[in-house]
């Protein structure tokens, strides 16, 4: 199979726990709340490692940042943007308490602006989200109600299922409610402006950083109610980062992967279990296919498999 598996990188977060292990049968760091897993990541202080690819060298360490200098147009594609480093980020956030309400800086702000999108892995019946804001909120209501149990009630609040997927542009106010489970695609950013975090302390009775003022001036707030996205055959979205779809495949049904020269394709799966030519992969798995792959089956074990992928956007 001509493909690219990487180590993942977890984070501890106050509000993460323990589906990882569950969930996917990984084994993270025992003892901690394990809140993110970068799954593909290529910033300064965090980069993916191959774990198993075509030319891995025995007792070399190989990353995500040495194909992108070295194997741009092999792997990612002739639509391969010129830019230091691989532009899109993407994790697996399991949320088991609520993260702080939050918004990330649009173009021209100060920080790095990210647009992202959640897709959901697992929710629990009461699990919400928030995203954006309900009708008639202006920003001085808003900045009234930070820090007050107010603030709650001017956020939208969804609540997801399994398969359901939000997108995030830059600039949206947000927070994930307790009981969600998340794979998240964004641009390759890091900078998150904290609004409110629910009156929340760590284990020193300290509360957590706090960014209001760069919050209030990226959040968009013109952005009303936003609704899931509704996908279109395969397609879930599609944005000027990055373009997600996602198939269903049957038991008794073989599909056929092919590449495409204009982009590599980075494959998660996001429920059931796949054969690919000699190799089985569980839920959870991911795999970078080069834009210059080989084409090959895939076969879904017992009773199917939900694959999610990732490539360039428009």
């Amino acid at each position: 199979m001509n493909a690219y598996f990487f180590k993942p990188i977890y984070q501890e977060r106050i509000w993460g726990g323990d589906n990882l292990k569950g969930l996917f049968g990984r084994t993270p760091p025992e003892g901690k709340k394990i809140g993110e897993s970068w799954e593909l990541v290529d910033r300064p202080e965090a980069c993916s490692e191959i774990a198993s690819g075509p030319g891995l060298k025995p007792g070399t360490r190989q990353t995500i940042h040495t194909l992108w200098q070295e194997k741009r147009t092999e792997v990612f594609g002739t639509k391969s943007p010129d830019l230091a480093r691989f532009p899109i980020l993407i994790k697996i956030l399991d949320c088991q308490e609520n993260l702080s309400v939050q918004v990330h800086p649009p173009p021209g702000r100060e920080g790095e602006p990210k647009t992202e999108m959640w897709y959901f892995l697992e929710s629990t019946p009461e699990a919400k989200i928030y995203a954006g804001l309900k009708k008639g909120v202006t920003r001085e209501k808003f900045e009234k109600a930070i820090g007050t149990p107010e603030l709650a009630g001017l956020l939208h609040y969804l609540n997801p299922k399994q398969s359901d997927a939000m997108f995030l542009p830059s600039g949206r106010v947000h927070a994930i409610g307790a009981g969600n489970v998340i794979l998240e695609i964004q641009q390759n950013s890091d900078t998150t402006y904290r609004v409110d975090d629910w009156g929340r302390v760590d284990d020193q009775g300290r509360p957590r950083a706090l960014h209001r003022e760069e919050a209030l001036e990226s959040i968009r707030f013109n952005d009303y109610e936003p609704q899931f996205a509704q996908p279109h055959g395969e397609r879930v979205l599609r944005c000027p980062f990055f373009t997600v779809e996602r198939s269903f495949i049957y038991p008794g049904e073989y599909r056929v992967w092919t590449s495409d020269q204009a982009s590599f394709q980075y494959h998660f799966l996001a429920q059931g279990d796949l054969k690919i030519e000699d190799q089985v992969l569980k839920r959870g798995a991911g795999w970078l296919a080069p834009a210059n792959a080989e084409s090959y089956n895939l076969e879904p074990l017992n009773e199917g498999a939900e694959l999610i992928t990732v490539q360039w956007g428009k």
